[in-house]
């Protein structure tokens, strides 16, 4: 069976008894739901059977991971079930299934070594196992052990998925299709973003769920409030503006350029402020990108000074806010109220405090909100997530895994950047600059969910970009160079 085909057909499968959980999952009635599981239980079997004389291991990995990737963006609706602490999702459910068959192909290929020569983010990867092995051994050290173990099992879970995309996706063709369910999978939330907005209606996963009618209007579709899903189309809509720069048909243009739009309408009526600030800065960029080589010299040279002379002309004033930020006392009395700046500023001078007291090691991994809660120094009017993405894994993880975590990014950043410059096939452009655009917006962007860990579709991102890398530092051709011939890249990935 052709191999395209063969996916095609395994994920419909696949789809129809998922959905069949799902069906059942939603019953209310016990006996139905016995009733039904029979039926779905033949129905896996002879689907098992089927599969099993019909398709290859990897196809059926690339099917279960596509289903995979399409039920991330369900978040906790549909289906879930509560083990104590421990809930079971689609998207969970789905990531075990891609795991038994991973392990399934790697047993049947007799272990990953051809397949690891392939990848040519290595040192990312061994990084993401050694901040995960870092953060298993700060609980030596954790106030929370609990806390810190559920902290751990969302990474698990996030980096999981991260491994299994990078080992997957390793074709353009497979990274499009990656890209394309993110763009209509999207599609459906701001549908639901707009439900809510026009008709004041939440989800049941919404905190906004029963809140007051005036509450009801903010857009969250099935986040858990509208911050996360600002944050997640701050990302969303550079894909869109890609996708409809890079297209020659004018109707995928139209419905891309729409998309962006209705993005750009929700996350302002969210009132996100990262989330604005973040398209501006992705857009700004997005012009740099676009300028010939000459400009962008000369641009990079007049933002540069701009900056030293704003440096410059504020100096005072950023020094005396630096010098408050780190060496100023707590002033405020425990009743007062904070405006929201003043909040954030507290929450990171806590931060801070605690990687000193911790003499760079952080607080262990998931303590800093019980240390915000339990032994704060400044007033935080009873908020104890840190609202800043990069902070929050300064102060569980400390300064190694942060600075660890900000070369990844950027080593991720300039290699999709130099890419950029060598690829004029609209397909990779597409990719490459939808990728670069969505990364300088969320280092915006992640300052405005109160944790960003336990958002799944940060971990889909992540593995979007280093599959990304690897992919094209792996590939033989660099596509068509300006000159209109074909240019030969080498394999080690030296353009990268």
């Amino acid at each position: 069976m052709d191999s395209n085909r063969a996916v095609k057909q395994v994920t419909g499968i696949l789809a129809i008894l998922l959905a069949g959980i799902i069906f059942i999952g939603s019953l209310g009635s016990e006996p139905m739901q016995l009733f039904f599981f029979f039926i779905w239980i033949w129905a896996f079997i002879i689907s098992s059977l089927y599969l099993k004389s019909s398709v290859g291991n990897e196809q059926l990995l690339q099917s279960v991971m596509y289903l995979l990737l399409i039920t991330t963006f369900f978040n906790q609706s549909f289906l879930s079930i509560h083990f104590g602490f421990f809930s079971l999702f689609v998207y969970r459910l789905l990531l075990l299934v891609a795991l038994v068959v991973f392990l399934t192909y790697v047993v049947k290929h007799s272990g990953l070594s051809a397949d690891w020569k392939q990848i040519r983010v290595k040192g990312i990867l061994l990084f993401l196992l050694f901040w995960m092995a870092y953060g298993g051994a700060s609980l030596i050290w954790s106030k929370s052990v609990l806390d810190g173990i559920k902290y751990l099992f969302l990474m698990g879970v996030g980096m999981t998925f991260v491994f299994l995309a990078v080992f997957t996706f390793t074709r353009i063709s497979r990274l499009l299709v990656f890209y394309t369910i993110w763009m209509v999978m999207t599609a459906g939330l701001l549908a639901l973003g707009l439900i809510n907005y026009f008709g004041h209606i939440q989800m049941p996963t919404s905190t906004l769920y029963g809140a007051p009618f005036y509450k009801t209007a903010y857009p969250t579709a099935v986040f858990t409030n509208q911050n996360d899903f600002a944050t997640f189309l701050s990302i969303s809509f550079f894909f869109y503006l890609s996708a409809a720069r890079n297209s020659l048909n004018s109707m995928r243009q139209t419905a891309a350029l729409l998309l962006a739009g209705l993005s750009l309408f929700i996350i302002v009526v969210t009132q996100s402020r990262a989330g604005i600030i973040g398209l501006a800065v992705g857009g700004a960029f997005y012009l740099f990108l676009l300028l010939p080589s000459w400009a962008k010299k000369a641009a990079a040279v007049t933002g540069s000074a701009a900056i030293l002379i704003g440096l410059i002309v504020f100096s005072k004033s950023l020094i005396a806010k630096s010098a408050g930020l780190f060496f100023s006392t707590a002033s405020y009395s425990v009743n007062e109220t904070l405006s929201s700046n003043v909040i954030r500023s507290n929450l990171l001078k806590d931060t801070f405090y605690y990687v000193a007291d911790t003499f760079g090691m952080g607080v262990g991994a998931g303590n800093l909100p019980y240390y915000l809660e339990y032994e704060p120094i400044y007033n935080t009017s009873h908020i104890y997530q840190v609202h800043n993405w990069l902070a929050e894994i300064l102060g569980n993880f400390g300064l190694i895994i942060a600075l660890g975590y900000v070369t990844m990014y950027a080593c991720l950043f300039v290699s999709l950047y130099r890419a950029s410059r060598l690829y004029v096939d609209r397909t990779y452009k597409m990719l490459i600059e939808g990728c670069l655009t969505a990364m300088a917006s969320f280092v915006i962007s992640n300052i405005s969910p109160s944790s960003v860990s336990n958002l799944y579709f940060h971990w889909v991102f992540l593995g979007l970009l280093i599959s990304t890398v690897s992919v094209l530092k792996n590939e033989p051709l660099g596509g068509m160079t300006e000159m209109g011939t074909k240019k030969i890249i080498d394999h080690e990935g030296a353009y990268l």
